[in-house]
């Protein structure tokens, strides 16, 4: 059993570049893997190892300048989620545009997931799903709004768009694991929206703490990792990823007449050329030759 830290911090780092080659060594000796972000505003990613690989690597960062109250959310995983380690700098460790948002200096009201549920079902409560569409495609809470965005650097001209259906409205913002809300609800409170609430921790903490049978929550979450999907409890979902366009599928895509592994699926069939499906295939075609070999290829989960 794999345990899987998803985790995130904004603080300042004045030298992220001088965190990335220890944390790296560190991770690879602890036999970690995943992606981490580093940036001035501090670090994002999801890890995963065994429990005290884990608990080694989350010592190391809870010890970087700022970062001593740490959370973090743990699920697990019966197979590898991730196969290498990535320390990756960046401009922003969830990429918005807007450089005057600032978490550190004021977010939203958090909103424990056992308060969720009566705050989203408040007439005068707006809920907005910060994620991208085909997160919200196979996943979402009741009600909920959907920006219809491909990524998240398209929300803030999505909220110009259509903040008058807002009027004297409070909003309730959400996203996998609350890193997104933290930009997105400083943005609004810089716009002068006035109440603003996001859900402490994220979807990942609202089905691991709340009954399904009390579950406003409609399908699975995403997950960046090879689970693809959570549910309730974080259990791993049914989901399969498209290994062309990265979209999640159900298992009965698989059946679909435009579904060939690794090459494309009914979402991005009519999206690539026949040269990228070339390309595609034979990435798989080395793919199935490393698995033969009982080897792992690099462009596979």
């Amino acid at each position: 059993m794999y345990v899987v830290a998803a985790l995130y911090h904004f603080t300042r780092f004045d030298a992220p570049a001088a965190l990335q080659a220890p944390l790296l060594a560190l991770c690879k000796a602890n036999r970690v893997s995943g992606t981490l972000l580093l940036a001035q505003e501090g670090i994002n990613g999801t890890i995963a190892g065994d429990r005290s690989g884990i608990d080694a690597v989350i010592a190391h960062i809870r010890a970087l300048p700022g970062c001593a109250d740490l959370d973090w959310k743990e699920s697990t995983a019966t197979t590898p989620p991730f196969h290498r380690m990535k320390v990756r700098l960046k401009k922003e460790i969830v990429t918005m545009g807007q450089p005057d948002v600032d978490p550190v200096a004021r977010v939203g009201h958090y909103v424990a997931p056992a308060d969720w549920n009566d705050l989203i079902s408040a007439p005068d409560v707006a809920v907005i799903d910060t994620r991208n569409d085909y997160e919200v495609a196979i996943g979402t809470f009741e009600g909920a709004i959907d920006p219809e965005t491909k990524s998240f650097g398209e929300f803030p001209a999505w909220w110009e768009e259509n903040k008058h259906r807002f009027h004297n409205k409070r909003i309730a913002m959400f996203c996998t694991g609350g890193i997104r809300c933290e930009k997105s609800t400083n943005y609004l409170l810089g716009q002068g929206v006035e109440d603003v609430y996001h859900l402490k921790g994220g979807i990942l903490k609202y089905l691991e703490e709340v009954p399904e049978a009390q579950s406003k929550w409609d399908g699975s979450c995403f997950v960046f990792d090879a689970r693809v999907s959570v549910e309730h409890g974080l259990k791993e979902g049914p989901h399969i990823l498209c290994h062309a366009c990265r979209r999640p599928l159900e298992p009965g895509d698989r059946n679909h007449p435009a579904y060939e592994t690794g090459v494309s699926c009914h979402h991005c069939v009519d999206e690539t050329s026949d040269a990228d499906k070339a390309r595609f295939r034979e990435r798989q075609k080395q793919i199935a030759l490393a698995r033969s070999r009982g080897t792992h290829h690099i462009g596979g989960l």
